[in-house]
């Protein structure tokens, strides 16, 4: 597990060149994504899961950012101004013994632009993230 410095120099390498490391490109969360990862059902719905990954978070807050790591995940959380319109961007990364591996960025803005949704988006793909790392994981066992 990196730690904190380690953490920061990860972050301003994958920020020199956020275009090279986002291999799958920048999201654009909006109606249609939530929609069809089945988002919208769960946002209505006000119950809280006891297994919600966020909870688990060591966290470091700068002006520019705020820094969320464990043991699996480095996550990065940026407020910026495009213009006069407020977007956050989110860069998670897998956090590796000696490396961190940036995985998905994505951004939001207008009316998806709260709390709520980055953290139900976020929480999304940390899920989705580690299903995919047990997969790739069995698949090696078993080869």
């Amino acid at each position: 597990m990196l730690n904190p410095i380690q953490i920061e120099q990860a972050y301003q390498e994958f920020m020199g060149n956020l275009t090279q490391w986002a291999h799958d490109g920048i999201l654009s969360i909006d109606l249609l994504f939530l929609h069809n990862q089945g988002l919208l059902d769960s946002l209505t719905n006000n119950e809280t899961d006891s297994e919600d990954l966020t909870q688990y978070f060591h966290v470091i807050e700068s002006v520019e950012k705020v820094t969320l790591f464990n043991e699996h995940f480095i996550v990065w959380i940026l407020p910026k101004m495009e213009g006069d319109q407020p977007i956050t961007y989110v860069l998670i990364a897998l956090n590796q013994e000696d490396k961190a591996n940036l995985e998905i960025v994505f951004t939001t803005h207008g009316v998806y632009n709260s709390p709520r949704y980055v953290l139900k988006v976020l929480q999304h793909f940390l899920i989705d993230t580690l299903e995919t790392e047990e997969t790739i994981t069995s698949i090696k066992k078993n080869a």
